[in-house]
Parts: C-alpha cells; sequence; structure tokens
C-alpha cells in the first residue's frame, strides 16, 4: 500500500463500522454512568468510600459517552487521533482505578491486576501514537 492509497482512505469521516463502534463506546459510558448513578441515588447510607468509587466511575463513564460523541461528530480524517485520545483515557481511568484499589486494599493480588493493567495500557497508548506517526509521516508536505 502506498501512501496515496493511505491518503485516498481518509479523505472522508470515519467508516459506517468505526462509527458504529464509537456510537456504542458512548452508549456504554453513558448507561454504565446512570446505571450507577441510579444505584447510588437508592442506596440510603453508602459508606464514604463506596460513594468516592460511585463518584469517580460515573465521571469515568461520562469520559467515554463524550469521547464516543467526540469521534463520531468528527467530519474530517482524525488521523488516528481518536486512537491516542482513547488510550490516554483509558490511562486516566486506570490511574483512578490504581490509586482507589490500592487505597482500599494493599495486596499482592491487587498489586499484580493494578501492574497488569497499566502495562496493557501503556502499550496500547505506544501502538496508538506509533499509528499516528505513521499517518502523519504519509502526509505530503
Amino acid at each position: 500500500m502506498t501512501p496515496e492509497d493511505v491518503l485516498k482512505g481518509l479523505t472522508g469521516p470515519l467508516s459506517l463500522r468505526r462509527r458504529l463502534f464509537y456510537v456504542a463506546v458512548g452508549l456504554a459510558g453513558l448507561t454504565g454512568s446512570a446505571l450507577i448513578a441510579l444505584l447510588w441515588a437508592t442506596e440510603a447510607a453508602l459508606p464514604a468510600r463506596t460513594q468516592i468509587a460511585f463518584a469517580v466511575l460515573i465521571v469515568i463513564g461520562i469520559a467515554w459517552a463524550g469521547f464516543g460523541g467526540w469521534a463520531v461528530t468528527r467530519r474530517v480524517p482524525l488521523f488516528a487521533r481518536d486512537r491516542v485520545v482513547a488510550a490516554w483515557l483509558g490511562m486516566v481511568a486506570w490511574l483512578l482505578f490504581a490509586a482507589g484499589a490500592l487505597a482500599i486494599q494493599r495486596s499482592p493480588g491487587v498489586a499484580v491486576v493494578v501492574v497488569l493493567l497499566g502495562t496493557i495500557g501503556a502499550i496500547n497508548v505506544g501502538f496508538a501514537r506509533r499509528a499516528r506517526a505513521t499517518l502523519r509521516q504519509s502526509l505530503p508536505d
């Protein structure tokens, strides 16, 4: 595949398949946030840690919903910018999860899960940045 072929494929907005994927991401984030908010609203007395965890999960869900809406409404080629933004959003969610998980329970099992998820997230950020750099290099000067 030549750089010209790549550019021809990027002249329009996202494909229908990609748009449907981002609609699903947005709806999943919104649904998750709404369900957690409903659970929070219907529980009379929750411990402070649980309330903080619910608030963080709601914010993460809203962030994913916002990301899905942002990606779907783009009318220009994103040149893998969507992948980079999603990867960093995942890393921020992981950081929040790691801080909360390690604050609540310091056990070897939790530490292994936190490290494993962080490694996967960092690898994902690297792949996304590399894909974007490759696409940007193929642009004509």
